[in-house]
């Protein structure tokens, strides 16, 4: 997928914090995340969240290195590009930023309680549009105005959750990835089911004051993606196009959230962790490459409780 614009490398720590607060606009990740309890939103409620949180993943950052940030820059700035390891390394750095970028992710939401132990929602992530629902499977089914039959502090709630993210990935908007996007002319897109199991403990009936959350999660994603240079050469010989090619592979994690506040604002700073081995690539020239790794996502979540009775 083509950037339409062009940066260089910046020098100076200035430098440095425009390009983190450029990633954070070009942000389009699916959000992985995992801010919610074991509490689904009781029927006929709406909650309203937001959340920032930073994806970082072992991957990219074993793939990129002064040297690549240099070729990268050098490569941007020629006409013509001899095919060669340096751009071998330059596809391998552009796939492990779009299989697990290293960069800021945000995303708005909104929820609301269909019938009792069910909800469903939609978040979006700033590019990832993200479809989900969750089934409640243990605890108490009503509210903190409205308390269930044997809600109170401790009590344990599960939940399971289905999440669908789709997007048309792009790099971070980072000087040397946009210089890398300009050689390879890189495009992608990418889908993401995200499967939740969710236990927590209430503080407060009905989590009237927050509850702590933990459990584990299953993801699988869906990957298509392809490489077109214009000006990349073997001897005089222009280098073919690499035709789109789609993979896939699964996520495993687990994931901590403690969520505090009273009845309507509530807080939820969280961690989660992730493995996944990303499998076999193709590249230019006949040529790939294998990636695997672990990501950590911390994030802080905002959430907004209204009641409608």
């Amino acid at each position: 997928m083509k950037i339409s614009f062009r940066l260089r490398p910046f020098r100076q720590p200035a430098g440095l914090l425009a390009a983190a607060a450029l990633s954070l606009t070009a942000s389009c990740t699916a959000p992985r995340a995992i801010v919610a309890t074991g509490k689904v939103t009781p029927q006929g409620e709406f909650r309203v969240g937001y959340n920032q949180g930073f994806n970082l993943a072992s991957a990219p950052l074993g793939k990129v290195g002064g040297a690549l940030k240099d070729a990268a820059s050098t490569a941007a700035s020629k006409d013509t590009v001899g095919y060669g390891g340096a751009v071998t390394n330059l596809q391998a750095a552009a796939l492990a930023y779009i299989l697990d970028p290293v960069q800021p992710t945000a995303d708005l939401s909104v929820r609301y309680g269909i019938v009792p132990r069910l909800d469903a929602g939609f978040k979006y992530a700033f590019g990832s549009y993200v479809f989900d629902a969750q089934y409640q499977l243990l605890g108490p089914a009503g509210s903190p105005e409205s308390p269930g039959a044997g809600a109170g502090s401790g009590v344990t709630y599960a939940s399971v959750g289905l999440q669908f993210a789709t997007q048309r990935a792009k790099l971070p908007s980072l000087p040397f990835l946009t210089d890398i996007n300009e050689v390879l002319n890189f495009r992608a897109t990418r889908n993401d089911l995200l499967v939740p199991l969710i236990f927590s403990q209430s503080f407060g009936p009905e989590e009237e004051i927050g509850a702590i959350s933990y459990g584990v999660v299953y993801a699988h994603s869906w990957v298509s993606y392809g490489f077109a240079p214009d000006n990349i050469f073997i001897n005089t010989q222009k280098l073919p196009a690499l035709p789109t090619q789609s993979r896939d592979f699964s996520s495993f994690g687990g994931f901590v959230n403690l969520k505090f506040g009273y009845r309507y604002f509530y807080v939820i700073p969280a961690l989660s962790v992730f493995y996944q081995n990303y499998g076999q690539y193709a590249l230019l020239n006949g040529a790939s490459t294998s990636l695997s790794g672990v990501t950590f996502v911390p994030s802080l979540a905002f959430q907004l409780r209204i009641p409608t009775k």
